[in-house]
């Protein structure tokens, strides 16, 4: 029995060494950390269960018959964040570059099938070299069956990539399939073909991290959520948004004891907003006053600043806030922006996260760059979302409100459960200059008759009552009252119960 023992011992040792001392030595000069080594960051020590340890390829190709690594480049298993589980499986880089063969993908299938059946969330590590080019169309098909199960799981379960080396081909579009992605700056990539391929196809010389790094796609792209400078700071924070996401659709949203008074007022919010309506003021800052303990977990924070997702608690429960930032683009609302809170907003009303939302929006923005690139779409994508939404949804109205944009955030007629407005809140078509030189379009040029009508528009549209007095607003309330009156609204509404019509489902417009 003592050999037996003895020789599982040695079997477990050579495979916990994946490549060999020299490859994970190499792993750590470029900055970056192991599979495994990985695994334990994230997880709860010692809880991580693994699975196939043990497993090899069985590809005699191209001399791979003699070159046999137990594991196969891949770690899998399950753990604890927190004390919650999750499914996880890490590509090892020192493994044959981290590579996809069969074996390789099975192992992945088997823990993204758990994960499904259990109910559980499933996190990727990815630091690959996309498929084993020796084993052909089954690395292909590999591929396939890691991309058909994570169609199969979204909206059911959680599922989180974060991207630790350089991705392309397939291990770039399962990423995609997920619901977020995070990299780490200067030593992971993502790109359908990288920068040789480009080279050789369109004769562009161009870099690793130009084609696709983590500046490229949490800026441009807005492929990726986030992005971290090392290993650790990632994974430490990847534990974070772990903890605010529910285990599925069916589990509910995590509660955890707060010590945040319900009914806190906090002063400063009534003077957040400027008196002169002109002037930006940081939406961020009525969140964070809002939520438990100031705590907010930002979604996408370097794309299209002109709104901002992420998720917070309220008495203890996830929320997700959307918010038009005023500080950038004055708050409008354009393609990026339309197209990063609508996604926002779809996984919150998969998980049943009651959404907040926070208005200042002086509407769409204008010119042939927006049109020709498809706003309309765009903009009914955000529409859409909140439209189609079922969760709690309570809304506040801080400054501007106006046209299309005002429908649009979650006003009342999208089957708003609770809307609010300040006392600074506009609901108006447009701006009262502007609304004016269109009514009184005769009187253009007489600057005292237009300067006259302005005030009167303004006194009587400018203004939260109007909306108030046709019951699209619920109440006008005290800005340092926020915080109150949307964990009463939270709490009333925790037994919501709205269902859609039956279909086989919806055709967001894409």
């Amino acid at each position: 029995m003592y050999k037996i023992l003895d020789e599982l011992a040695k079997r477990r040792e050579k495979a916990r060494l994946g490549g060999g001392q020299e490859r994970i030595d190499a792993q750590h000069k470029r900055g970056k950390l192991t599979a495994r080594e990985r695994i334990d960051l994230l997880l709860d020590a010692d809880s991580f269960e693994e699975y196939d340890m043990f497993v090899e390829h069985d590809c005699n190709e191209f001399g791979m018959g003699d070159k046999k690594i137990p594991g196969d480049g891949v770690v899998t298993g399950w753990g604890t964040v927190n004390g919650r589980p999750i499914y996880i499986f890490a590509k090892d880089f020192t493994v044959f570059g981290g590579s996809l063969s069969k074996a390789h993908s099975k192992k992945i299938n088997k823990v993204q099938d758990m994960a499904l059946r259990n109910g559980v969330p499933i996190i990727g590590i990815l630091d690959a070299g996309g498929a084993r080019i020796q084993e052909g169309v089954d690395a292909l098909g590999g591929y396939a069956e890691v991309f058909q199960r994570n169609v199969l799981a979204s909206g059911v379960i959680p599922q989180i990539t974060i991207i630790m080396g350089p991705c392309a081909g397939g291990d770039v579009y399962s990423p995609a399939l997920t619901d977020f992605i995070f990299m780490v700056r200067g030593t992971s990539y993502m790109f359908v073909t990288g920068p040789d391929v480009v080279k050789t196809v369109t004769n562009e010389e161009v870099t690793a991290e130009i084609l696709g790094g983590a500046k490229v796609h949490t800026t441009k792209s807005s492929v990726a959520d986030g992005a971290y400078d090392n290993d650790v700071e990632a994974l430490t924070d990847l534990r974070r948004l772990i903890d605010f996401l529910p285990l599925s659709n069916k589990a509910g949203v995590p509660v955890r004891k707060s010590h945040d008074a319900p009914t806190r007022m906090e002063m400063s919010l009534d003077t957040l907003v400027p008196q002169n309506p002109n002037l930006p003021y940081d939406i961020k800052e009525a969140i964070y006053k809002v939520a438990d303990e100031g705590e907010f977990f930002e979604i996408q924070k370097d794309f299209a600043g002109n709104i901002v997702v992420g998720f917070g608690r309220m008495e203890g429960r996830t929320v997700g806030f959307v918010a038009n930032q005023p500080m950038v683009l004055a708050g409008v609302l354009d393609s990026d922006s339309s197209r990063k809170a609508a996604r926002f907003i779809r996984f919150c009303d998969c998980f049943d996260i009651p959404i907040i939302t926070f208005v200042d929006v002086p509407g769409f923005l204008p010119g042939t760059a927006q049109e020709y690139g498809g706003l309309i779409k765009h903009g009914a994508k955000l529409l859409f979302a909140y439209a189609e939404a079922t969760v709690p949804k309570i809304t506040i109205i801080t400054r501007k409100a106006y046209g299309g944009a005002y429908d649009v955030m979650a006003s009342k007629h999208l089957r708003g459960d609770v809307n609010y407005a300040w006392p600074t809140a506009e609901i108006a078509v447009m701006g009262a200059k502007g609304a004016v030189e269109i009514i009184f379009r005769q009187s253009a040029g007489n600057e005292k008759e237009i300067e006259k009508q302005t005030k009167k528009y303004e006194a009587r549209f400018l203004n939260p009552f109007v909306a108030a007095e046709r019951g699209y607003i619920d109440d006008v309330i005290q800005p340092h009252n926020t915080r109150a009156r949307i964990t009463r609204a939270l709490t009333i509404l925790r037994g919501k119960q709205l269902e859609n019509p039956w279909k086989k489902h919806d055709n967001i417009p894409l």
